[in-house]
């Protein structure tokens, strides 16, 4: 794990759910789960798991922390917003460009009309406390294309993109701004709330299941971790970092943002998600364009297999807690019998991962149960979204399928609306449990038919192959 020299003064914090092994000798915990060994030296360095940069061999540990994912960069200081020009990307909507604009006083603003139908004029931001420049394209050429005119006529080191459907919350530019005091982040994201009073069932699922909002988890982006990519809807961007691997691809009709992170990634850049910086978004909540938005967005899985082959899986499991769940769901003695011996070899495999460290038998039983659990949850939701159409036929056909499919919507649904009711401000009414199961469904269908007709218009089925690890 290389990259540049961390600056004197950064420090990073273990992420609050790394287990601490043999009194400080080893962390587990990351994406992928993997087990990291400190030598005494590095333990001394951990104080309560902080590390604070003061020199190269801190700044060597620092760094191996972070690319393991086990941490997170707490970073002093960072660049200011006189280094950032904002680019907003906009066809047809001077309202919600009026409103962006409104809130960013004294930024540097490019803004690129993609070819409204009436053009956008300088006295239609008349009075604005923010330098504006107006570039338009005079056919539409998609907002990909847009973002590049507007970063081509940006001369600052930085490149804040923002829709002109969002409204970034105070402090929002600060806290992204501080990752980059780490010379190998190229780009960094803010967490994407909701923007208009929940009033409606379509509304009040979206405050908590946008597929915009990310979580409230800082995390590196990585593809397939738990943040494999982060909209562009609000991203700050390294521009020397833009520029060296061609900018946004123009020829996507959806999922540029999701290319352009990955060839960030497989460039050496690192990338960042970070919750405290919020952006508010004003979400679809009429039933038939959240519908459509959902099948727009699955489109894209197919286009993107192509270009960055098994960073689409929607599967990332091992092959033997496949084993035990497929045993699982036989239903037979014989069924339950071999999953439970499959469970038994899974966390011996853990204890045998773990043998050089000091740990208990119920922290390895733990372990192995949290990795089963985890790859249930995983199924789930990947037998109701990516394989549905499979699913719905199996279930047809045979009793047992469909009792298994049964079970995995409902655990995927309370689960997941268990995990999320704390995801909204408090005077947010909530969704209710059966609400949100029939939302969810409907927001699988969507994703699915439009996942599966990009497969096909593509011919490539790299999108639905799952990733089975040793």
């Amino acid at each position: 794990m290389t990259g540049p020299r961390l600056p004197n003064g950064f420090a990073v914090q273990v992420d609050r759910r790394v287990k601490v092994l043999g009194e400080g000798a080893a962390l587990l915990g990351g994406s992928p789960t993997r087990l990291l060994r400190l030598a005494p030296a590095a333990q001394t360095m951990l104080t309560g798991g902080r590390l604070e940069v003061h020199d190269a061999q801190s700044a060597q540990l620092a760094r191996t922390l972070l690319d393991a994912t086990v941490a997170h960069p707490r970073p002093a200081g960072g660049p200011s917003h006189r280094d950032v020009t904002v680019v907003i990307p906009v066809r047809d909507n001077l309202f919600g460009l009026q409103r962006l604009v409104g809130s960013l006083r004294g930024l540097r603003v490019v803004v690129v009309d993609d070819g409204s139908a009436v053009p956008i004029e300088p006295s239609d931001l008349a009075g604005v406390h923010c330098d504006v420049q107006i570039v338009r394209h005079e056919r539409s050429r998609g907002p990909a294309a847009a973002r590049n005119t507007g970063a081509a006529a940006s001369s600052t080191d930085f490149v804040a993109f923002l829709d002109s459907d969002v409204v970034p919350r105070r402090g929002w530019l600060e806290a992204l701004l501080g990752h980059f005091c780490d010379p190998a982040v190229a780009l960094v994201a803010p967490r994407i709330v909701g923007m208009r009073t929940a009033d409606n069932p379509v509304a009040r699922y979206e405050a908590v299941r946008s597929s915009l909002d990310l979580g409230q988890r800082e995390a590196p982006v990585i593809p397939c971790s738990p943040v494999s990519y982060v909209p562009s809807a609000a991203i700050i961007c390294r521009r020397r970092a833009l520029e060296d691997v061609g900018g946004f691809d123009e020829t996507m009709r959806s999922g540029e943002d999701v290319d352009l992170c990955w060839r960030l990634v497989e460039s050496g850049a690192r990338l960042r998600y970070e919750p405290i910086a919020l952006v508010a978004h004003d979400h679809r909540t009429d039933l038939g364009e959240w519908f459509l938005r959902k099948a727009f967005y699955g489109e894209s899985a197919a286009p993107l297999s192509v270009r960055h082959p098994g960073k689409t899986a929607p599967l990332v499991i091992s092959g033997w807690t496949l084993v035990v769940w497929v045993l699982m769901a036989m239903g037979s003695c014989l069924g339950y019998l071999a999953s439970m011996l499959a469970a038994g070899y899974t966390a011996r495999r853990v204890a045998n991962a773990l043998r050089t460290v000091e740990t208990q038998p119920r922290q390895v039983v733990a372990i192995a149960a949290h990795g089963l659990w985890s790859a249930a949850l995983q199924l789930a939701s990947a037998i109701c979204r990516h394989y549905w159409p499979i699913a719905l036929l199996a279930a047809v056909v045979s009793r047992r399928c469909r009792q298994a499919v049964l079970i995995a919507a409902v655990l995927d649904g309370v689960v997941d609306w268990t995990a999320r009711r704390g995801n909204t401000d408090d005077d947010t009414k909530q969704v209710g449990l059966i609400t949100y199961m029939l939302l969810r469904r409907l927001d699988d269908i969507a994703y699915g038919l439009g996942l599966w007709t990009g497969v096909v218009r593509e011919r490539h089925l790299g999108a639905l192959k799952p990733q089975i690890r040793t």
